[in-house]
């Protein structure tokens, strides 16, 4: 787990508005900028992927994963992505 994840990069995190969520194990309500605990659990994005090159300071970069290189936003959900590979 590093410093820079956020509880909406966390399965367990189900949003509520722009700024928090409820946490799917503790039922309690969370801020997606605070700390996140030991239930963290990665969600597949792009930018959680070994696949996911050069991104830039608006987090968009190229999916060398495919069949042909895309633009994609490091954002997006891999969950159905067949060539998502965890970093």
């Amino acid at each position: 787990m590093t410093n820079n994840n956020k509880h909406n990069d966390c399965l367990n995190f189900a949003s509520i508005d722009v700024a928090k969520g409820i946490c799917r194990k503790t039922n309690s309500i969370i801020f997606i900028d605070s700390e996140v605990c030991g239930n963290f659990n990665e969600v597949p994005k792009c930018k959680n992927c070994s696949k996911f090159k050069n991104p830039n300071a608006d987090n968009m970069g190229i999916c060398t994963g495919l069949d042909k290189e895309y633009w994609t936003y490091g954002e997006l959900m891999g969950l159905t992505c067949e060539g998502y590979e965890k970093k």
